[in-house]
């Protein structure tokens, strides 16, 4: 799926778009690599606490954000 104002593959849809880490979404790394995965994570967190409103509307539904940025946790600074 592609939103208006980002040009398709320019989203790594490995990573979350919100801190750029690996997502680890079971269901990408099936669509990449074509062999079976358990569920994924995502289908059982809630996320309700995850700061969506700071990503970009031109950026949503193109990659899953990672545990960390769902369940609103900080990201550690160095």
């Amino acid at each position: 799926m592609t939103m208006a104002g980002v040009a398709p593959g320019l989203i790594d849809a490995t990573r979350c778009p919100l801190c750029g880490e690996q997502n680890r979404c079971a269901m990408e790394i099936e669509r990449e690599t074509g062999q079976a995965q358990p569920p994924c994570w995502c289908m059982q967190v809630d996320f309700s606490n995850a700061p969506l409103t700071n990503l970009p509307e031109s950026m949503r539904g193109l990659a899953c954000i990672c545990a960390r940025c769902a369940t609103g946790a900080q990201v550690p600074q160095d």
